[in-house]
């Protein structure tokens, strides 16, 4: 079982824990032996508040996971997002090796002298992992992959991801809690674009917005590299407390209202209807217009897209993302969200999908809320291709055993196995890949 090609995505969400357990075949797809999804209300923000009610959380979605896949679940690559997670550009300079052609070991020479080249890093932070960005070997600019270039110095830029100790230390005692290993912290913006960009885009400039739960990540890729991230502390559950404010109704109700009858571009809807909404405890139904409701989830996902334009103005590469934006996670369901997102952010826009989805798991698992945790479980698996980092330090399996399952956990999946294909590209970018180390 340790020999075979397999890795775990866990993605600790506000309002869900999606896991994945996913084998990598002979020809580089992903087979996804097995899912598991629970309801979460153990983070606000991305950030822990509850540390009982999320290892609650991912113990039910683990134990799915386990018994879809038949495999015992122990070591994990985790998601990390939040306000407290902060990206840093920086430079880095080595001497090429004496042989005079670089090599795998010149690189992560190169990476580590980037992290000890970071400025003003206290001690409250840690680093979570290096991506390298660009490679400038003598004086060719613009290098991605450098491996095999002849040259006496290497020069460059890494982005480093950086967070709070005590929130990762948070994550990360749920995960023992529940009786897991984080064998690795992955950066949220970087799987869900690893799991939703084609490599075109990444190629020609465009920004991953992944609206989540509690946050929403925005993420600017430019020549192939990630250039800019950051987290905004408004997303889908906003839309909910709003709709629930506006009708008055149940936090609960809310959620089913915005699902079944929402739209976040009143445009699209059509002739107008009365929703009838449950009473709070035995109170009777009322009615409400649709016309209303969809202007009550309109003016919030305008807001959210308005903080995600100021925030790719900021960056300076607005005008670089020629590929424009490609928008995921669970708020990116919302019947008009591509439409109103064309009108706010003036760019082209599509909604992400895990990328080459197939197979019986198909209906369950393409789908923009599992874009995260699809982007962890490939990400793992190019991590596995380093020399000195075997499979097992990222992942931990063995066959599972049969256990008596706790009421609260006890339904079961019935979705059928499929795969997905990892995105296609070059072997530039898949060899700048395998250095997004996990520290």
């Amino acid at each position: 079982m340790h020999n075979r090609n397999i890795a775990v995505g866990l993605d600790i969400g506000t309002t869900k824990v999606c896991v994945v357990v996913a084998e990598k075949d002979e020809v580089g797809k992903l087979n996804v032996l097995g899912k598991g999804r629970s309801n979460s209300d153990g983070l606000q923000r991305a950030t822990v508040v509850n540390i009982n009610k999320t290892v609650d959380a991912i113990k039910a979605a683990v134990a799915d996971a386990e018994r879809e896949s038949s495999i015992r679940i122990r070591g994990v690559n985790v998601g990390i997002s939040g306000a407290h997670v902060n990206c840093i550009h920086s430079n880095s300079e080595i001497s090429v090796n004496q042989t005079g052609i670089v090599n795998e070991s010149d690189v992560r020479r190169f990476l580590e002298k980037a992290k000890t080249n970071i400025k003003y890093l206290d001690i409250d932070h840690e680093i979570i992992h290096v991506i390298p960005q660009e490679f400038i070997v003598d004086d060719q600019e613009g290098v991605l992959d450098p491996i095999g270039m002849a040259g006496t110095t290497m020069r460059g830029s890494a982005y480093i991801v950086v967070g709070l100790k005590t929130k990762i230390r948070n994550i990360k005692q749920c995960i023992e809690k529940a009786g897991l290993e984080a064998s690795s912290l992955t950066f949220e913006p970087v799987a869900s674009g690893i799991a939703v960009m084609k490599e075109s885009e990444r190629k020609s400039g465009v920004v991953v917005i992944d609206i989540g739960g509690g946050t929403t990540e925005v993420a600017i890729y430019i020549e192939g590299a990630i250039r800019y991230s950051e987290v905004i502390k408004v997303a889908a559950n906003d839309v909910t407390h709003d709709v629930a404010h506006g009708v008055k109704a149940l936090h609960e109700v809310a959620e089913d209202l915005k699902i079944k009858h929402g739209y976040a571009y009143s445009k699209m809807l059509g002739e107008d209807e009365t929703i009838l909404i449950p009473g709070i405890e035995g109170r009777p139904q009322k009615s409400f217009p649709k016309s209303s409701l969809s202007m009550i989830i309109e003016a919030r996902m305008m807001e959210i897209l308005e903080l995600v334009r100021d925030s790719i103005k900021r960056s300076g590469y607005y005008e670089y993302l020629n590929a424009g934006a490609v928008i995921t996670g669970g708020g990116a369901l919302m019947p008009g969200t591509e439409e109103l997102a064309k009108e706010v952010l003036g760019l082209d826009v599509r909604i992400g999908y895990p990328e080459g989805v197939s197979g019986g798991i198909k209906g369950s698992v393409n789908n923009p809320m599992y874009a995260t945790v699809m982007g962890l479980v490939a990400h793992s698996l190019q991590n596995s291709m380093f020399e000195d980092q075997p499979l097992t330090r990222i992942v931990d399996v063995s066959p599972a055993v049969d256990e008596p399952t706790p009421p609260e956990i006890k339904e079961k999946s019935q979705e059928k196995k499929g795969g997905v294909t990892l995105p296609d590209g070059s072997k530039i970018f898949d060899r700048v890949k395998k250095f997004w180390e996990q520290l």
